[in-house]
Protein backbone atom coordinates (compact mmCIF):
# COMPACT_ATOMS: atom_id res chain seq x y z
CA UNK A 1 0.00 0.00 0.00
CA UNK A 2 1.34 3.26 -0.92
CA UNK A 3 1.72 5.99 1.42
CA UNK A 4 0.24 9.66 1.49
CA UNK A 5 3.90 10.76 0.77
CA UNK A 6 4.80 8.52 -2.16
CA UNK A 7 0.80 8.85 -4.48
CA UNK A 8 2.00 12.75 -5.42
CA UNK A 9 5.45 11.89 -5.99
CA UNK A 10 4.44 8.30 -8.41
CA UNK A 11 2.01 10.41 -10.39
CA UNK A 12 3.90 13.85 -11.15
CA UNK A 13 5.98 12.33 -13.76
CA UNK A 14 2.30 10.80 -15.17
CA UNK A 15 0.80 14.37 -14.95
CA UNK A 16 2.96 16.16 -16.11
CA UNK A 17 3.12 14.66 -19.76
CA UNK A 18 0.34 17.42 -20.10
CA UNK A 19 2.28 20.07 -19.47
CA UNK A 20 5.41 19.14 -21.57
CA UNK A 21 3.51 18.08 -24.84
CA UNK A 22 2.73 13.99 -24.44
CA UNK A 23 -1.00 12.98 -23.57
CA UNK A 24 -2.93 12.90 -20.42
CA UNK A 25 -4.94 15.12 -18.89
CA UNK A 26 -4.30 15.39 -15.69
CA UNK A 27 -0.97 17.70 -15.09
CA UNK A 28 -2.89 20.85 -14.18
CA UNK A 29 -4.71 18.72 -11.16
CA UNK A 30 -1.17 18.31 -9.83
CA UNK A 31 0.59 21.03 -10.40
CA UNK A 32 -1.63 24.23 -10.90
CA UNK A 33 -1.01 25.84 -13.91
CA UNK A 34 -2.51 29.37 -15.12
CA UNK A 35 -2.77 28.67 -18.58
CA UNK A 36 -0.75 29.50 -22.01
CA UNK A 37 0.17 33.45 -23.01
CA UNK A 38 2.88 35.31 -24.41
CA UNK A 39 4.97 37.93 -22.90
CA UNK A 40 8.31 39.52 -23.79
CA UNK A 41 11.61 36.99 -24.03
CA UNK A 42 13.57 39.53 -21.63
CA UNK A 43 10.73 38.82 -18.76
CA UNK A 44 12.59 35.23 -18.66
CA UNK A 45 15.17 34.10 -16.63
CA UNK A 46 17.55 31.08 -16.74
CA UNK A 47 16.87 28.76 -13.66
CA UNK A 48 19.90 28.16 -11.36
CA UNK A 49 18.93 24.95 -10.34
CA UNK A 50 18.48 23.59 -14.08
CA UNK A 51 20.01 20.06 -13.97
CA UNK A 52 21.05 20.41 -17.53
CA UNK A 53 24.27 22.40 -17.75
CA UNK A 54 25.64 21.55 -21.25
CA UNK A 55 23.64 22.66 -24.70
CA UNK A 56 25.35 21.42 -27.71
CA UNK A 57 25.80 24.27 -29.65
CA UNK A 58 24.97 22.61 -33.17
CA UNK A 59 21.87 21.31 -31.95
CA UNK A 60 21.16 25.13 -30.67
CA UNK A 61 21.98 26.37 -33.93
CA UNK A 62 19.73 23.82 -35.42
CA UNK A 63 16.55 24.64 -33.08
CA UNK A 64 17.19 28.20 -34.01
CA UNK A 65 16.73 27.92 -37.67
CA UNK A 66 13.84 25.94 -36.75
CA UNK A 67 12.14 28.65 -34.80
CA UNK A 68 12.95 31.31 -37.11
CA UNK A 69 11.10 29.36 -39.79
CA UNK A 70 7.90 27.99 -37.58
CA UNK A 71 8.16 29.80 -34.46
CA UNK A 72 7.71 28.23 -30.73
CA UNK A 73 5.45 25.54 -30.95
CA UNK A 74 5.76 24.50 -27.60
CA UNK A 75 5.48 26.72 -24.62
CA UNK A 76 7.85 27.37 -22.43
CA UNK A 77 7.48 26.15 -18.55
CA UNK A 78 7.74 28.39 -15.67
CA UNK A 79 7.18 30.31 -12.45
CA UNK A 80 6.41 33.60 -11.33
CA UNK A 81 9.72 35.23 -9.12
CA UNK A 82 8.65 35.93 -5.99
CA UNK A 83 8.91 39.86 -5.29
CA UNK A 84 9.40 40.66 -8.80
CA UNK A 85 7.14 42.30 -11.35
CA UNK A 86 7.44 40.69 -14.75
CA UNK A 87 9.79 38.21 -13.95
CA UNK A 88 9.65 34.49 -14.10
CA UNK A 89 11.72 31.80 -14.12
CA UNK A 90 12.24 28.89 -16.47
CA UNK A 91 11.61 25.05 -15.18
CA UNK A 92 11.36 23.42 -18.21
CA UNK A 93 12.27 24.80 -21.71
CA UNK A 94 15.77 26.82 -21.30
CA UNK A 95 17.14 25.08 -24.79
CA UNK A 96 13.62 27.01 -26.19
CA UNK A 97 14.21 30.27 -24.57
CA UNK A 98 18.19 30.25 -26.12
CA UNK A 99 17.18 29.23 -28.95
CA UNK A 100 14.57 32.20 -29.65
CA UNK A 101 17.04 34.37 -28.43
CA UNK A 102 19.29 33.89 -30.96
CA UNK A 103 16.36 33.82 -33.63
CA UNK A 104 15.87 37.14 -32.31
CA UNK A 105 11.99 36.86 -31.03
CA UNK A 106 10.56 39.25 -29.10
CA UNK A 107 8.14 37.49 -26.99
CA UNK A 108 7.84 33.78 -26.57
CA UNK A 109 4.78 31.69 -25.02
CA UNK A 110 4.74 30.31 -22.06
CA UNK A 111 2.68 28.44 -19.40
CA UNK A 112 3.01 29.74 -15.66
CA UNK A 113 2.41 27.06 -12.55
CA UNK A 114 2.74 27.02 -8.97
CA UNK A 115 5.59 25.17 -7.65
CA UNK A 116 7.95 24.96 -4.81
CA UNK A 117 11.95 24.46 -5.35
CA UNK A 118 11.41 20.50 -5.05
CA UNK A 119 8.61 20.49 -7.22
CA UNK A 120 10.33 22.92 -9.83
CA UNK A 121 13.97 20.58 -9.69
CA UNK A 122 11.51 17.32 -10.05
CA UNK A 123 9.95 18.75 -13.61
CA UNK A 124 13.19 20.07 -14.82
CA UNK A 125 14.71 16.71 -14.05
CA UNK A 126 12.10 14.21 -15.49
CA UNK A 127 11.54 16.56 -18.56
CA UNK A 128 14.97 16.13 -19.74
CA UNK A 129 15.20 12.65 -18.74
CA UNK A 130 12.53 12.04 -20.73
CA UNK A 131 13.22 13.45 -23.21
CA UNK A 132 17.63 12.11 -23.38
CA UNK A 133 18.44 15.67 -22.99
CA UNK A 134 20.47 15.23 -20.11
CA UNK A 135 24.28 13.22 -20.26
CA UNK A 136 24.54 10.74 -17.62
CA UNK A 137 26.61 13.14 -14.84
CA UNK A 138 23.71 15.97 -15.27
CA UNK A 139 21.10 13.41 -14.89
CA UNK A 140 23.43 11.63 -11.72
CA UNK A 141 23.72 15.38 -9.92
CA UNK A 142 20.21 15.91 -10.09
CA UNK A 143 19.15 12.71 -9.01
CA UNK A 144 21.54 13.45 -5.90
CA UNK A 145 20.52 17.47 -5.43
CA UNK A 146 16.83 15.14 -5.12
CA UNK A 147 17.98 13.27 -2.68
CA UNK A 148 20.06 15.46 -0.50
CA UNK A 149 18.15 18.44 -0.52
CA UNK A 150 14.56 16.68 -0.45
CA UNK A 151 15.72 13.03 1.24
CA UNK A 152 14.45 11.08 -1.60
CA UNK A 153 15.68 7.45 -1.27
CA UNK A 154 16.56 5.79 -4.87
CA UNK A 155 12.99 4.02 -4.93
CA UNK A 156 11.71 7.57 -4.62
CA UNK A 157 13.47 8.61 -7.72
CA UNK A 158 12.65 5.85 -9.63
CA UNK A 159 8.81 6.46 -8.82
CA UNK A 160 9.15 10.17 -9.60
CA UNK A 161 11.76 9.81 -12.65
CA UNK A 162 9.84 6.89 -14.31
CA UNK A 163 13.31 4.62 -14.19
CA UNK A 164 14.08 1.74 -12.64
CA UNK A 165 15.86 1.47 -9.32
CA UNK A 166 18.74 -0.42 -10.72
CA UNK A 167 18.60 2.83 -13.46
CA UNK A 168 18.91 5.16 -10.83
CA UNK A 169 21.89 3.33 -8.57
CA UNK A 170 24.02 3.20 -11.27
CA UNK A 171 23.47 6.85 -12.51
CA UNK A 172 24.51 8.09 -8.58
CA UNK A 173 27.46 5.21 -8.78
CA UNK A 174 28.93 7.82 -11.81
CA UNK A 175 29.28 10.30 -9.39
CA UNK A 176 32.24 8.15 -7.42
CA UNK A 177 34.11 8.98 -10.63
CA UNK A 178 37.50 11.20 -9.83
CA UNK A 179 37.25 14.50 -11.79
CA UNK A 180 39.13 13.84 -14.90
CA UNK A 181 37.18 10.73 -15.37
CA UNK A 182 33.74 13.14 -14.93
CA UNK A 183 34.68 15.46 -17.42
CA UNK A 184 34.90 13.35 -20.20
CA UNK A 185 31.27 11.83 -19.16
CA UNK A 186 30.52 15.35 -19.19
CA UNK A 187 31.92 16.45 -22.59
CA UNK A 188 30.45 13.32 -23.96
CA UNK A 189 33.96 11.84 -24.80
CA UNK A 190 32.68 8.82 -22.63
CA UNK A 191 29.22 7.11 -22.55
CA UNK A 192 27.20 6.25 -19.82
CA UNK A 193 28.39 2.70 -20.23
CA UNK A 194 32.18 3.34 -20.60
CA UNK A 195 31.59 5.14 -16.92
CA UNK A 196 30.35 2.72 -15.26
CA UNK A 197 33.25 -0.05 -16.72
CA UNK A 198 34.97 2.42 -15.04
CA UNK A 199 34.10 2.66 -11.39
CA UNK A 200 35.92 -0.90 -11.30
CA UNK A 201 39.34 0.43 -12.65
CA UNK A 202 42.75 0.66 -10.67
CA UNK A 203 42.88 4.22 -12.25
CA UNK A 204 39.70 5.45 -13.47
CA UNK A 205 41.50 8.70 -15.10
CA UNK A 206 44.43 6.91 -16.74
CA UNK A 207 42.01 4.04 -18.42
CA UNK A 208 39.59 7.03 -19.28
CA UNK A 209 42.10 9.21 -21.52
CA UNK A 210 42.99 5.69 -22.90
CA UNK A 211 39.27 5.07 -24.01
CA UNK A 212 39.50 8.74 -25.54
CA UNK A 213 42.88 8.42 -27.14
CA UNK A 214 41.93 4.90 -28.85
CA UNK A 215 38.42 4.80 -29.24
CA UNK A 216 37.68 2.04 -27.16
CA UNK A 217 34.35 0.52 -26.78
CA UNK A 218 32.48 -0.36 -23.52
CA UNK A 219 33.56 -4.40 -24.21
CA UNK A 220 37.27 -3.60 -24.49
CA UNK A 221 37.19 -0.99 -21.20
CA UNK A 222 35.04 -4.18 -19.52
CA UNK A 223 37.78 -6.60 -20.60
CA UNK A 224 40.76 -4.32 -19.32
CA UNK A 225 38.92 -3.98 -15.89
CA UNK A 226 38.55 -7.93 -16.27
CA UNK A 227 42.64 -8.27 -16.70
CA UNK A 228 43.40 -6.04 -14.08
CA UNK A 229 41.21 -7.85 -11.55
CA UNK A 230 42.58 -11.15 -12.46
CA UNK A 231 45.97 -9.66 -12.22
CA UNK A 232 45.32 -8.92 -8.76
CA UNK A 233 44.14 -12.28 -7.62
CA UNK A 234 46.55 -14.15 -10.14
CA UNK A 235 49.41 -14.75 -7.30
CA UNK A 236 47.33 -15.95 -4.76
CA UNK A 237 45.12 -18.50 -6.73
CA UNK A 238 48.26 -20.08 -8.98
CA UNK A 239 50.89 -21.12 -6.83
CA UNK A 240 50.19 -24.48 -6.09
CA UNK A 241 49.21 -24.32 -9.99
CA UNK A 242 45.90 -26.05 -11.62
CA UNK A 243 45.66 -28.87 -14.20
CA UNK A 244 44.98 -28.02 -17.63
CA UNK A 245 41.74 -29.47 -17.92
CA UNK A 246 40.65 -26.39 -15.10
CA UNK A 247 42.08 -24.22 -17.04
CA UNK A 248 40.61 -24.86 -20.05
CA UNK A 249 37.23 -24.95 -18.14
CA UNK A 250 37.94 -21.41 -16.54
CA UNK A 251 38.19 -20.48 -19.81
CA UNK A 252 35.40 -22.02 -21.94
CA UNK A 253 33.19 -20.39 -18.86
CA UNK A 254 34.56 -17.24 -19.00
CA UNK A 255 34.41 -16.88 -22.82
CA UNK A 256 30.75 -18.03 -22.60
CA UNK A 257 29.61 -15.68 -19.63
CA UNK A 258 31.87 -12.42 -20.71
CA UNK A 259 32.96 -12.24 -17.02
CA UNK A 260 36.24 -13.98 -14.90
CA UNK A 261 35.47 -17.03 -13.78
CA UNK A 262 37.63 -19.43 -10.93
CA UNK A 263 37.21 -22.59 -10.51
CA UNK A 264 38.81 -23.99 -6.76
CA UNK A 265 39.10 -27.74 -6.42
CA UNK A 266 38.39 -28.92 -2.73
CA UNK A 267 39.03 -32.86 -3.35
CA UNK A 268 35.40 -34.02 -4.14
CA UNK A 269 33.99 -30.81 -3.68
CA UNK A 270 34.87 -26.91 -4.56
CA UNK A 271 33.73 -23.67 -5.80
CA UNK A 272 33.02 -21.55 -8.95
CA UNK A 273 33.42 -17.60 -8.64
CA UNK A 274 32.17 -15.49 -11.17
CA UNK A 275 33.18 -11.90 -10.58
CA UNK A 276 31.73 -9.20 -11.89
CA UNK A 277 32.21 -5.31 -12.34
CA UNK A 278 29.05 -3.53 -13.15
CA UNK A 279 25.41 -4.38 -12.35
CA UNK A 280 24.88 -4.19 -15.99
CA UNK A 281 26.89 -7.76 -15.92
CA UNK A 282 25.16 -8.81 -12.94
CA UNK A 283 21.45 -8.26 -14.77
CA UNK A 284 23.08 -10.20 -18.06
CA UNK A 285 24.57 -13.06 -15.68
CA UNK A 286 20.88 -13.47 -13.92
CA UNK A 287 19.29 -14.38 -17.45
CA UNK A 288 21.30 -16.25 -18.81
CA UNK A 289 21.01 -18.33 -15.20
CA UNK A 290 17.16 -17.98 -16.19
CA UNK A 291 16.73 -16.73 -12.32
Amino acid sequence: MKSPQEEPRSRLGRGLAALIGDSGEEGAALVRARGQKRVPIEFLRANPRNPRTVFDEADLEELTASIREKGIIQPILVRTVPGAADAYEIIAGERRWRAAQRAGLHDVPIVTIEADDKQALEIAIIENVQRSNLNALEEALGYDRLAAEFGYSQSDLAKVIGKSRPHVANTLRLLKLPDRTRAFLSSGALSAGHARALLSAADPDALAEKVVAKGLSVRDVEKAVQREAEGGTGARTRPGGKDADTRALEKRLSDRLGLAVEIAHKGEQGEVRIRYTTLEQLDRLVALLGA
